[in-house]
């Protein structure tokens, strides 16, 4: 009799660990519909708080058998913290993989080429989700804020692109991202430089291709403008850039670049000053930086802006001047702003 007894029990053991283990797989495997809800587990958060706060928002029927899978996975203790949102189709498995290897929502902040480091911090304060503990740090500071310390101004440091980023980031996590790859890409590009170019060092490659950059409205133009800013460097030639007065005038232009303003000394006038400027004046391209390095060959020392994008190259100052009354002045010969008095 109590041989049948344990027979029994053991039958029904066995057939409570195989229905068990059923139950768990279809609870696994089946289909579940999350919806387009973001899903937000704060730091802290246990898998069995997280488990019945999907129960109860009637993600899954049960929260247990998530967890009794997570320790069968051995992720009982890998929860991420961040925001999740599920496609539609998922299985409690898949739901369970991605909260515990923390693949989490990203969004997008894009570093943009040819705007100054002041407006790129403006749009990065203004991003939704980033932790934004920069707070009231002037930007002139930024760079002790980050713990760089191979330069002293911020401008052209941070390479353009478009990244990423999880809810609760740091915004300085963003900015050392873009700084170390803007340090990587112009070492690397300034080894394979072309020869017999008077730039000293990387440094002086993002001074000149953020002037580039800012001249440029016609992308495949790039290269030949930096052969110009080349060509004038070489003669000991004023590089004479709007972009750079402006710069140095911040705040105070308006608009409208006036002769007054050509005529005003400071470090990043162009006009009274020869050599380059003494930092970026905004953030350069990739393809800026490849042109400084790699110039396309010209004669020519001037360039104007035609009014549709592109630019008319002059080889002598007759021929630019001409190509300023024609394209600039519409046919009207008088002075003008590029040929400041001396």
């Amino acid at each position: 009799m109590l041989a049948r007894i344990k027979k029994t029990l053991w039958t029904v053991a066995a057939v409570s660990v195989v229905v068990s283990g059923l139950y768990l797989l279809w609870f696994g495997y089946r289909t579940l519909h999350p919806g387009d809800e973001v899903y937000a587990v704060a730091p802290g958060t246990s898998l069995n708080e997280f488990a019945n706060s999907l129960q109860s928002r009637g993600v899954i029927p049960y929260d247990k058998p998530l967890v009794v899978w997570a320790y069968v996975k051995g992720l009982s203790r890998s929860l991420k913290a961040g925001e999740y949102r599920f496609e539609d189709g998922i299985n409690a498995l898949a739901l369970l993989d991605q909260v515990t290897f923390g693949r989490v929502i990203s969004y997008p902040f894009a570093i943009v080429e040819g705007l100054t480091i002041k407006q790129t911090l403006e749009t990065l304060g203004r991003s939704p989700k980033l932790q934004h503990s920069l707070g009231k740090v002037p930007w002139e500071k930024l760079l002790e804020r980050l713990g760089v310390t191979d330069y002293d101004y911020p401008e052209g440091l941070f390479f353009p692109d478009t990244y990423t980023y999880s809810a609760g980031m740091q915004d300085v996590i963003l900015l050392r991202q873009a700084y170390k790859r803007m340090k990587e890409f112009v070492e690397q590009e300034w080894m394979g430089r072309d020869e017999g170019l008077l730039l000293k060092d990387p440094y002086e490659t993002l001074i000149l291709a953020s002037i580039v950059e800012k001249e440029t409205g016609v992308a495949s133009e790039r290269p030949l403008i930096a052969g110009v800013f080349h060509n004038r460097l070489k003669r000991g030639m004023k590089l004479q850039t709007d972009p750079t007065v402006i710069y140095g005038l911040g705040v105070r232009f308006r608009g409208n670049l006036k002769r007054k303003h050509l005529q005003e000394d400071n470090p990043y006038n162009t006009y009274t000053r020869v050599g380059l400027p003494p930092t970026p004046i905004a953030t350069p391209s990739a393809a800026a930086i490849r042109a400084v390095l790699h110039p396309q060959k010209t004669q020519a020392l001037y360039f104007v802006a035609r009014g549709d994008g592109s630019h008319q190259f002059s080889e002598t100052l007759r021929e630019h001047n001409n190509a300023v009354i024609r394209f600039q002045l519409k046919g009207k010969r008088k002075p003008f702003s590029s040929m400041p008095k001396k």
